[in-house]
């Protein structure tokens, strides 16, 4: 399969400068959402790049290390939990898709984003359902999120260790949903989330 079929068919249409967006942690009950866009020259080549779910955590550090030094451009987005309970999890992972796109520099020309839904931004895009397995682009952001929300929900543990968020990161394991039930929610949860708001 060529990863870079989105990209060649985008190319052809006249737009050369093309970012990948992915976000991670739609999911979690504890912890942000965190996109990332992703510009990478046509040389770029990764041996078994695929989505960041399909990679062991080893080599998912290892590809997000080669994707910072050999891309064009990343951008990062972060909505903190707070908004998340404002304006519910969908919205915010498009809000944190489209800080993503801001933050790149050179500004793209066309975005790819995983998924079925376009971004709240005012350039041309195509939405790919899957496209984290099918594109170059989207796979590398879908790697570049999900490394960062790790290493954020690594550094929460720190502040917030009777939970656990080293190991779940965030997900409703058994183990997280006892340390809800015996401590309560911390300022990180969502607590418009089922199995948080239950223990407000």
């Amino acid at each position: 399969m060529d990863l870079w079929a989105f990209e060649k068919k985008v190319i052809r249409k006249g737009f050369t400068v093309i970012a990948g967006i992915d976000e991670a942690g739609r999911g979690p009950l504890a912890g942000p959402v965190v996109a990332a866009a992703v510009i990478l020259d046509r040389s770029f080549r990764v041996t078994k790049m695929a989505d960041s779910k399909q990679l062991t955590p080893k080599r998912r550090n290892e590809v997000y290390e080669i994707i910072y030094q050999k891309a064009v451009s990343v951008g990062i987005g972060i909505i903190d939990p707070c908004e998340i309970d404002r304006i519910n999890i969908f919205q915010a992972a498009l809000a944190a898709m489209a800080v993503a796109v801001e933050n790149l520099e050179p500004r793209p020309l066309y975005l790819l984003i995983d998924g079925k839904f376009p971004i709240y931004y005012d350039l041309p895009q195509e939405p790919i359902i899957k496209g984290d397995t099918l594109s170059i682009s989207i796979a590398a952001a879908s790697v570049v999120a999900k490394v960062t929300r790790d290493r954020l929900m690594e550094r929460y543990h720190e502040f917030y260790p009777q939970y656990g968020f080293d190991c779940h990161k965030g997900y409703a394991t058994a183990a997280h949903r006892r340390a809800i039930r015996d401590f309560g929610p911390c300022p990180i949860h969502r607590f418009s989330f089922k199995g948080v708001r239950d223990h407000c």
